[in-house]
């Protein structure tokens, strides 16, 4: 059986890292995006892969994005990684509530959206891989990142209650933490401050988009089925938890 997985914020960076490899590794594909039509209008042309547009922070749109992938692609969807995700940095004494809204509506709450509108099926059919996407920021905290550093440690979270819940019925839920990689949202980072992100990494270096889809693919595979709750770190070293 050809199993279908879907992949939010999968037409950029780590989304689409994940989204190739998974389709290198025989599974049927489809992705998620929100707003940037030239990123899709590229990945679909690179990848041959659909990439359907709605906003995961948005319930009922989840909903909806969820049924219309499975009647597109006709068949249900076994496998999500939740990777969509957003930055609103700032001292917590500078930052402002959309700032914060922002980033626990597109991070965490986006989570509980895409888990709520696939988990019936999953439960029914008695199989599933869920792989949320969290970040090193969420294990360790990150000066000027009070809502990420939260979210991300609430998918931690969230992760292991769900693989409490649905491990009965065939379904795995994990999480993969990222240290920094390099992908579009480090590009604008200044090169002193670069230099001294990568001291702090013991392999002296950022990670690579195809590392992290690696270690999802690890993940989502058949003979995964006794990995659930976990949180597999690729940091290079830079937090050991």
């Amino acid at each position: 059986m050809t199993r279908l997985a879907l992949v939010t914020g999968g037409t950029r960076g780590i989304g689409a890292a994940i989204a190739r490899r998974l389709a290198a590794d025989g599974l049927r594909v489809a992705v998620n995006y929100r707003g940037n039509e030239a990123a899709a209008d590229a990945f679909r042309r690179d990848t041959g892969l659909p990439a359907l547009r709605w906003d995961v922070s948005d319930h009922e749109a989840c909903q909806v994005g969820v049924t219309r992938v499975e009647r597109e692609l006709g068949a249900s969807i076994d496998v999500l990684v939740n990777n969509a995700g957003v930055t609103r940095d700032a001292l917590l004494h500078k930052m402002n509530l959309q700032q914060w809204r922002d980033v626990m509506q597109d991070d965490l709450d986006a989570m509980f959206n895409m888990c709520r509108a696939v988990i019936e099926g999953m439960r029914e059919r008695a199989w599933g891989r869920i792989v949320n996407i969290s970040s090193v920021n969420g294990q360790k905290g990150q000066f000027g990142q009070t809502n990420y550093s939260a979210a991300k440690a609430g998918v931690i979270g969230f992760t292991k209650a769900l693989a409490l819940e649905s491990a009965r019925k065939g379904i795995t839920v994990n999480a993969v933490a990222p240290g920094y990689t390099d992908t579009d949202m480090l590009a604008g980072i200044d090169a002193k401050v670069m230099e001294a992100i990568k001291a702090q990494i013991p392999l002296g270096r950022l990670g690579r988009p195809d590392e992290i889809a690696h270690a999802v693919s690890f993940l989502v595979d058949e003979r995964a089925g006794f990995i659930t709750g976990t949180t597999l770190s690729v940091n290079g070293g830079q937090y050991l938890a």
